[in-house]
C-alpha cells in the first residue's frame, strides 16, 4: 500500500504558485484625453478679456505630473475641435499664416502621441489643415474621411503603440456631419463615410493585422444619438460613439468628444463585454483619464485586463511655468491683435434679448449681412446664449463675441413661399404654443413629469439649440404664438413697404451653416432636398462673415447698435408676462 505524502504536494504546489506568480506582471497603461479645447490653449480669456479658469497650460502641468510616475505608462491624445474658438487659434489660421500653427507648436512641446480630427479644424479649410498635419509630430487621424480619388482614409485610420509588451491600437473617426454644416470648398478632396461601418471594418483588419492586447476609439463624436431629433440608426448618425461601443465588439476603451458633454460611464458590447466611454466636456475644462491595468504571463500572453475611469478637472491645476514661458511671445501678439480698437459703440447690445423679439444684436448682424451682400432678406440667429458688448471703444476681440464661428457669407434663391416656410420651421423649434399669459413664451425641455429640465447652473434647458432661432429682416412680419406650429408667422411686405409675394424668387443672405442644411431651416422646413441646396447658392463669400463685419464696423468708426422693429410677437399682453418669467428662468441674476 503506497502512502500519499501530503506535504511533499503541498510543497510542490506553493512552489508553482510562487513561478507563476513571478512570471506574472502588471502593466499599467494610463491614458489621458483632452477634447474640444478650442483654442484654449492659455489660462486668459481673450475675448471677455480676462483671466480663464481652464488651458492646455494646466494640462500640461497635470501631464508632466503622471509621466513623472515610473509605475505607469502614459499615452496623451487630443479629440479635436482645436482649430476654432478662442482668437489665440484665428490669429495663427489666418492672420500669422507663415511661422508654424500655434496648435502644433503646442501639441509638440506638451508631447501629443496622437491625435483626431474634429469637423471645427476642417472648417479650418485645407490650407489649414494641411500645413498642420505636416507640422505635427505624431499620427492625426480620421479612417471616415477618405480621399475621393482613391477611397483611402485623406488621414491615418489608426495608430500603434508598444508599452512593455503590451500592444495598443487607437482608431481615430470624425463626425460625418460636416456635408450639412460646412461647404465643399472647405473639405474639396474629401467625403465622410459611416463612423459605424467604418468602425466594424478597421477593428476587423486591425484584429488580423496588429493583433492587439488594446483597442482605443479616439472618436470626434458624441453619445447621444437621438440628439436633435437624430435618428439613431441612420448610419451617418453625427453622435455615433455610443452606439459603436455597444455594437461593435473589441473596443476596451472610447475617447469621445463633439458634444461637449461630460460622460464617465461603462456600457455593454454584443459579446457582453464592457466598454469604459470619457467625455471630458471641452476648453480643457477636464482631462479623460483612462487607467488600464494588464496582467501578462511571462511569455507576454494576457491574462486579464482592469479598467477605470475619471474626469480630471483642471481649475484647481497651475499653469505649467515652462509652458507660459515657452509661448511668451504667442500671447504678446495676441494680446496686440485682439486689443486693436475698430470702432466705438454709442450703444450697449446683448443676445439676451434676441430671444424674446427684434433685437439690436441681431438686427446689428442683419444691417450688415444686407449691406454686405446686397440680398432682399437676411436670416441670423444668436451663436452665443448670452454675450454683450458695452457701450464705448469696441475691440477686435468684440469681434468674436459678434460672430462667434468662422461661417462663410451665402447668397441663395429662395422663393417667398420657401421664406415662410423657413420661419414657421424656426419658430415652431424657438416658441411655445400660448393659451394664456400662463404659458411660456419659448420652448424650453421639459421632463416625463413635464417639469422643466434644468442645466447644471440650474437654469432652464431648451428644448432645441438657440444658434437655430433664426429672425429675418428686409421683411415686415408678425409671430402669433397663439397660433399652432406652422402657422405662427404672417409676412405683410418688404421692408420698403413693396408687397411680398410667395410665388417670386429672392435674394436671401444667410451663414454657410445654415446654407448646407444646419439646423434643417432649409431641408426639413423649405423642403428643399439636400442635393439642391448648392444649385441655389449665387455666390459666397471667400473669407467667413466675422472678417467682413469688422471691416463693416472698421469703416464707419461710430455706430449705434439699434433694433429695426420689422416683427413682433403676438398677443402682446401674454408675451409681456411671459418674456418676463421666462427671461429670469434662462438668465436669472445675469440679465443685461
Amino acid at each position: 500500500m503506497k502512502t500519499i505524502n501530503y506535504k511533499c504536494i503541498y510543497l510542490t504546489l506553493l512552489l508553482l504558485t510562487t513561478i507563476t506568480g513571478f512570471a506574472q506582471k502588471t502593466v499599467t497603461i494610463k491614458i489621458l484625453e483632452t477634447s474640444d479645447v478650442h483654442g484654449s490653449i492659455f489660462p486668459f480669456d481673450y475675448i471677455n478679456n480676462r483671466p480663464a479658469q481652464s488651458s492646455l497650460s494646466q494640462v500640461y502641468s497635470y501631464v508632466k505630473q503622471e509621466r513623472a510616475k515610473k509605475d505607469q505608462n502614459v499615452l496623451l491624445f487630443d479629440n479635436g475641435d482645436i482649430l476654432q474658438g478662442q482668437p489665440t487659434v484665428y490669429y495663427s489660421n489666418f492672420i500669422d499664416t507663415t511661422n508654424q500653427n500655434i496648435v502644433s507648436q503646442v501639441f509638440n512641446f506638451m508631447g501629443y502621441d496622437a491625435a483626431t480630427l474634429g469637423n471645427h479644424d476642417i472648417e479650418a479649410g485645407p490650407k489649414v489643415y494641411n500645413k498642420m498635419r505636416d507640422e505635427l509630430k505624431f499620427p492625426w487621424m480620421a479612417a471616415n474621411a477618405v480621399n475621393e480619388s482613391d477611397g483611402k482614409p485623406y488621414f491615418l485610420p489608426y495608430t500603434t503603440f508598444q508599452k512593455e509588451g503590451v500592444k495598443i491600437v487607437v482608431i481615430g473617426l470624425i463626425t460625418p456631419g460636416i456635408p450639412h454644416w460646412l461647404p465643399k470648398v472647405l473639405w474639396p478632396d474629401m467625403r465622410f463615410e459611416s463612423m459605424l461601418s467604418t468602425a466594424k471594418y478597421w477593428v476587423d483588419q486591425i484584429k488580423k493585422t496588429e493583433k492587439p492586447d488594446i483597442i482605443i476609439g479616439l472618436f470626434h463624436s458624441g453619445h447621444d444619438a437621438k440628439y436633435g431629433d437624430q435618428d439613431p440608426n441612420d448610419v451617418m448618425n453625427e453622435n455615433s460613439s455610443q452606439t459603436i461601443a455597444q455594437k461593435v465588439p473589441g473596443f476596451d476603451v472610447i475617447l469621445i468628444g463633439h458634444d461637449h458633454d461630460e460622460l464617465n460611464k461603462k456600457f455593454l458590447n454584443t459579446n457582453g463585454d464592457s466598454v469604459l466611454i470619457l467625455d471630458p466636456t471641452s476648453a480643457a475644462r477636464f482631462i479623460s483619464e483612462a487607467t488600464i491595468k494588464v496582467n501578462i504571463d511571462i511569455k507576454g500572453k494576457v491574462l486579464g485586463k482592469k479598467i477605470t475611469g475619471k474626469l480630471i478637472e483642471t481649475k484647481t491645476i497651475k499653469p505649467d511655468s515652462l509652458f507660459m514661458d515657452k509661448f511668451k511671445d504667442c500671447t504678446k501678439n495676441i494680446e496686440t491683435f485682439v486689443n486693436r480698437k475698430i470702432a466705438d459703440f454709442t450703444e450697449s447690445t446683448s443676445t439676451q434679448d434676441s430671444y424674446f423679439g427684434s433685437s439690436s444684436f441681431i438686427d446689428f448682424i442683419h444691417s450688415s449681412q444686407l449691406s454686405i451682400s446686397k440680398a432682399d432678406i437676411s436670416f441670423a440667429a444668436p451663436l452665443s446664449y448670452s454675450t454683450s458688448i458695452k457701450k464705448g471703444p469696441v475691440y477686435v476681440r468684440d469681434m468674436f463675441k459678434l460672430y462667434k464661428f468662422e461661417n462663410f457669407l451665402y447668397v441663395m434663391n429662395l422663393t417667398g413661399k420657401e421664406i415662410d416656410s423657413y420661419l414657421e420651421y424656426s419658430y415652431s423649434h424657438w416658441f411655445n404654443t400660448m393659451t394664456s399669459s400662463d404659458d411660456h413664451l419659448i420652448k424650453f425641455k421639459l421632463g416625463k413629469d413635464q417639469t422643466l429640465e434644468l442645466r447644471k447652473d440650474g437654469k432652464v434647458q431648451l428644448d432645441n439649440n438657440y444658434y437655430n432661432f433664426d429672425s429675418a429682416a428686409g421683411i415686415f412680419y408678425t409671430v402669433d404664438v397663439s397660433k399652432p406650429e406652422g402657422d405662427k408667422v404672417t409676412i405683410t411686405s418688404m421692408a420698403d413697404g413693396s408687397p411680398f409675394d410667395l410665388n417670386k424668387t429672392y435674394r436671401i443672405a444667410t451663414s454657410s451653416f445654415r446654407g448646407n442644411g444646419g439646423g434643417g431651416h432649409l431641408i426639413q422646413g423649405c423642403g428643399i432636398p439636400a442635393d439642391q441646396l448648392n444649385s441655389r447658392l449665387v455666390h459666397s463669400t471667400d473669407k467667413d462673415i466675422r472678417y467682413y463685419l469688422l471691416k463693416w464696423i472698421e469703416a464707419q468708426k461710430v455706430v449705434t447698435p439699434k433694433s429695426l422693429n420689422l416683427w413682433n410677437v403676438i398677443p402682446a399682453d401674454w408675451v409681456k408676462v411671459a418674456t418676463e418669467r421666462d427671461r429670469d428662468l434662462m438668465f436669472g441674476s445675469k440679465q443685461e
